[in-house]
């Protein structure tokens, strides 16, 4: 399912927490994060250097054409991102889905004892009267 993944030697691409990619002069570095385990004080990472990918283009399609040079991301190193993407991503929403859960969780709590509190009070005025 993560063939560019594995292709780069990750066996199990389950345990990428999350990953980082910056621009050191002509590469990119990607640096992938794993799961911290029980005991451990760091998590895993492991470092790649894509160099970038250089192309000349038209930069004046008018009539006299001049040319420049650009630097873009590695094709191979698009494909590992979406593959990060689907897996990072993926687990943000989860997370994003419990933490809706527990706070609606919060409020129905609040709500359940402020009427509890109000139907007390309710009981009360009506002993009181009885008296």
């Amino acid at each position: 399912m993560y063939d560019n993944l594995i292709s780069l030697g990750i066996t199990n691409p389950k345990q990428i927490d999350r990953y980082s990619l910056r621009q050191e002069a002509s590469n990119d570095i990607l640096k992938i994060y794993f799961r911290k385990e029980k005991g451990e004080f760091f998590a895993k990472s492991v470092k790649f250097k894509y160099p970038r990918q250089r192309k000349t283009i038209l930069a004046n399609p008018g009539a006299e054409k001049s040319y420049k040079e650009v630097h873009e991301i590695s094709p191979n190193l698009r494909y590992v991102i979406e593959e990060l993407d689907q897996i990072c991503q993926g687990e943000k929403i989860e997370v994003d889905i419990k933490q809706k859960i527990l706070a609606d969780l919060r409020h129905l709590e609040q709500v359940v004892t402020h009427k509890i509190a109000e139907i007390e009070a309710d009981l009360e005025k009506l002993t009181h009267k009885d008296k």
